[in-house]
This record gives structure tokens, C-alpha cells and sequence, in this order.
């Protein structure tokens, strides 16, 4: 429970953080990041025209399916926890809200996309105790600036009041951009041993937060770690996933 003197330093800090912000939009109106339109950084329209990925969905990876419970990548050789989903296809609007976040700076756009990733949750229905943003190598992190990933997983927290853990997984080792990995075996490669949990998630059903989703290799790798740490259970969900 909040203290009198508590509220009164909540106040004081929180106010002058409103009036910049609510000086910034005078002087910096918020654009669609897809369309140009004022108002917000990804506006209502856009988000009609985004694509929800399709079912049915391979019941680990999340792939798109024909049919049957797994796709044949998983049937032969599985991605590690309970299952992965990702909320929109990687293209249109949130291709370019996905862009504008990770290339760009535009760190804001991390807000509205968390609420879609939060929306898709509360209906996806797992339980969960904590959230853990997929981690950068701390010299890429010096590189951007920041972690995508972990804004991402802060503005969906932020809906749903789930703890944020960005310290409950490192990235051991600075592997190659997955993007530049032309098959999905190489991109299993590229980040096998690439990450180490703490045990903070012992007991605990943890949420791996990524931007965009491709094979899942690099949600596995995070996976294979956090449930060697002793995490009870491990779900993945991303923004989009690449067609």
C-alpha cells in the first residue's frame, strides 16, 4: 500500500514527466509509422490491415499448417518448450512498426505493439508468472542503445501486470544476425549455447518477448536455458513472424 509521502514523491516525479511529454507532442505530433496519419505512431487503420497469422498453427513453432498437430521441422527435430505464437505476419504496418522500433530509435512505437501482444495473451489464455525479453549482446546493446525486445516486454507487462524479468537471461555469446542465416539449420547453429538463465526463474512459467519470429531457433535456444535453469514451464510470443 501506497504512503502518504509516497504518493506525494509519485506525483512529483510522474507530473513533470507528463508535461514534457505532453510538450513534445505539441512540438513533434505522433505519425502513423505506416501511413503518415497524426494521432499515434500506429494508428487504428493500420492496425484493421494487419494480418493475424493464420490457423492452424504447428502446436510448438506456430507455423502455419496444412494440417495436423506439428509442421515437419518439428516433427523431426522440435522446438524447445511449451509452444510459440506470434500475433501478426511480418508484413504491411507492422513490418514498418517493427522496423521503425529496431533500426530507427523510434522506441515509442514498442507501446501500441505491446498492447496488441498483450491482447493476444489474455485470448491465447497460458498461465504465466513472469515475462523475459529475448537479451541482446551486451556490445550490440551498446551498439542500439537499447533492446527492442525488453520494451517490448515492458509495455506488455505494463497491460497485464506481469513481472518483467530482463535479468532472468544473458546472452553468453555474440552470435551472427540470424537474418543473414540462409537456412533454418544454420540459424540453430548460430545460437546453440548462446544463452545462460538464472535461477530466479526456478519453479516459475516464463514468456520469452521477441520482435519477429522466422524459424524459432533463437526462441528455442532461449527456451533450452531457461528450462535448465528450472523454469516450470516456457512459452514464446513475438510481434510477427516472417512469412
Amino acid at each position: 500500500m501506497k504512503t502518504p509521502v509516497r504518493e506525494a514523491r509519485t506525483r512529483r516525479t510522474t507530473w513533470p514527466r507528463a508535461l514534457a511529454s505532453a510538450a513534445l507532442d505539441l512540438l513533434f505530433p505522433p505519425r502513423c509509422v505506416a501511413c503518415g496519419r497524426g494521432g499515434s505512431f500506429l494508428c487504428a487503420v493500420c492496425l484493421t490491415h494487419a494480418t493475424p497469422v493464420p490457423e492452424p498453427r504447428c502446436s510448438l513453432c506456430g507455423q502455419p499448417i496444412a494440417g495436423g498437430p506439428l509442421c515437419s521441422r518439428c516433427a523431426e527435430s522440435p522446438v524447445a518448450g511449451s509452444g510459440l505464437r506470434s500475433v501478426f505476419v511480418y508484413a504491411g504496418p507492422v513490418q514498418a512498426a517493427v522496423r521503425a522500433l529496431k533500426y530507427h530509435n523510434l522506441r515509442v512505437v514498442a507501446s501500441p505493439l505491446g498492447v496488441e501482444m498483450a491482447r493476444y495473451l489474455q485470448a491465447w489464455g497460458v498461465g504465466l508468472d513472469i515475462v523475459v525479453p529475448v537479451p541482446l549482446h551486451p556490445r550490440r546493446l551498446r551498439e542500439r542503445g537499447y533492446n527492442q525486445a525488453e520494451l517490448l516486454a515492458r509495455a506488455l507487462g505494463k497491460e497485464t501486470g506481469l513481472s518483467v524479468q530482463p535479468e532472468a537471461l544473458a546472452r553468453v555469446r555474440d552470435t551472427p544476425a540470424q537474418a543473414r542465416a540462409p537456412s533454418a539449420a544454420e540459424r540453430r547453429r548460430n545460437v546453440t549455447g548462446a544463452f545462460s538463465a538464472r535461477e530466479v526463474v526456478r519453479g516459475r512459467r516464463a514468456l520469452l518477448v521477441d520482435d519477429v519470429c522466422t524459424t524459432g531457433a533463437t526462441l528455442s535456444a532461449c527456451a533450452e536455458a531457461l528450462l535448465a535453469a528450472g523454469a516450470a514451464q516456457v512459452w514464446g510470443l513475438t510481434v510477427a513472424r516472417e512469412p
